[in-house]
């Protein structure tokens, strides 16, 4: 069982601000701990299945923050962002606050499934390669797809800053110009540059799938969910598991 706190670090803790600013929040009537009005900041409070209601927004209580993201198209996967705009500016302020990052990244221009941590630990493992974490990607063509183009990307493909060929771990061709693509590695934009490398191109990109974990068809495009621990178990399945 969880250790209880006090409401003004547990708040402090969801990045909600400094800890003077959460206790004034308490102070002012704006804080609500599983449906009843907070007095106290001092108050020591369980966390387990904890229901916040921070200035009339509800907020679930986790320790960590683990996110899956439906990224939409013309959004930057940085803080530091060139010439888009950030994927942070559609997250709520507090899980910006408390430190959350990109497991890995999607082009400006990738649609998809991307997932969110301030744990450093499940970044590290979701992006190693040793892992051989699987990620689904639909291709869109402008032309059409070859069983030879398919044999290739699956033998292995050469890039050009790299002699050690990156593979395909599985393709599934679903129409003439739509191809499923699983890959284990997370090179600069390697499904493209293996695309041109077997002699077709992308038209859009969407990542769909990570390990067994496939984004629910009920997330719209720019919007979030809390992940919980059958999701992690899922997304922490290896290709040789699925």
């Amino acid at each position: 069982m969880a250790k209880p706190l006090t409401l003004e670090k547990i708040l402090f803790s969801q990045g909600f601000g400094t800890r003077r600013y959460c206790s004034d929040l308490v102070y002012a009537d704006l804080v609500k701990v599983n449906g009843v009005l907070a007095e106290d900041p001092e108050e020591k409070i369980s966390t387990e299945n904890l229901q916040l209601q921070v200035d009339g927004e509800d907020w679930e209580f986790h320790e960590k923050a683990y996110i899956a993201f439906n990224k939409p198209t013309g959004y930057e996967c940085s803080h530091k962002t060139s010439h888009h705009p950030s994927i942070y500016g559609l997250l709520p302020q507090p899980l910006v606050e408390r430190g959350i990052q990109c497991v890995g990244r999607l082009d400006f221009d990738t649609t998809g499934l991307i997932l969110m941590s301030d744990d450093g630990q499940f970044i590290h493992k979701m992006t190693t390669p040793k892992k051989n974490i699987g990620k689904i990607y639909e291709i869109t063509t402008p032309d059409p797809i070859t069983q030879k183009q398919i044999d290739h990307l699956l033998g292995g493909v050469v890039l050009d800053d790299d002699p050690k060929p990156c593979f395909a771990t599985a393709c599934v061709q679903k129409d003439e110009k739509l191809l499923a693509m699983t890959i284990v590695e997370g090179r600069y934009h390697q499904v493209k540059r293996m695309m041109a490398a077997v002699g077709n191109h992308v038209a859009s990109l969407h990542r769909t799938t990570i390990g067994a974990y496939t984004m629910p068809s009920d997330l719209p495009e720019g919007e979030w969910r809390w992940l919980y621990p059958d999701d992690l178990v899922q997304l922490g399945k290896s290709v040789d598991a699925l």
